[in-house]
């Protein structure tokens, strides 16, 4: 994959917006973070906050991809079977779980990931760090760019489209990073929530664990023209 020379709004403005929108939604927001926080900590129990250590950009010295911890209201509770395991997903989340995961009002302390330069608004979803060696040569072009708060990927489908269609997607939005672009990912994902598509996959109340790409599968998802 060729090396993609980027604009003054990838290179600099990106990052800009990023800061600003971070500062303003946590100000603006404090009261909407203090009541999730509340209804969490009543319904689903201590901590509040979900942690959990993603995958990054890829740092241009080491090569390698710079893990930082994600952070999200809990969705579960961590309900366990008699030898100690936690339950499957679907029987761990409860009712006020899924609308925070229906509304995406989980995701809204990303913008502290956002702040400190571990994430961008827009940008590839960060997956989890056991994905990285499954990843082919293609799909690792992911981590170009930083994660985002919401992506080309999540405004198309969410987790109702293939890890392989996702991918595509992802690789497509680094090669093709534009204002006007990320302004219609923003909207395009708010008509996504509101109509509440894609939370789940077909077969899990998230999204199946990627396994790896054998040679004969092909996304089926092409890019717009």
């Amino acid at each position: 994959m060729e090396k993609v020379k980027k604009g003054p709004y990838a290179l600099f403005f990106k990052r800009l917006i990023d800061i600003i929108c971070s500062l303003l939604m946590m100000v603006l927001c404090c009261w909407l973070y203090a009541i999730i926080a509340f209804l969490v900590r009543v319904k689903l129990g201590s901590p509040i906050l979900f942690k959990q250590e993603r995958p990054g950009k890829i740092d241009s010295k080491t090569g390698k991809e710079k893990i930082f911890y994600l952070y999200k209201f809990r969705t579960m509770t961590d309900t366990r079977d008699d030898k100690g395991e936690l339950l499957p997903d679907n029987e761990r989340i409860t009712p006020f779980g899924t609308w925070l995961r229906r509304t995406s009002m989980d995701e809204i302390p990303e913008v502290f990931n956002i702040l400190k330069g571990d994430m961008s608004l827009i940008g590839p979803r960060p997956l989890l760090v056991r994905y990285l060696d499954r990843y082919n040569e293609e799909q690792r072009h992911r981590h170009d760019v930083r994660p985002g708060l919401t992506g080309y990927a999540q405004a198309h489908g969410r987790n109702n489209v293939s890890w392989e269609d996702k991918f595509a997607m992802d690789i497509w939005y680094t090669k093709n990073i534009s204002f006007s672009g990320d302004m219609k990912i923003i909207l395009d994902t708010v008509k996504t929530v509101l109509k509440r598509e894609g939370i789940s996959s077909e077969t899990s109340v998230t999204m199946e664990e990627f396994m790896g790409t054998s040679e004969d599968v092909k996304a089926q998802w092409r890019a717009p023209n």
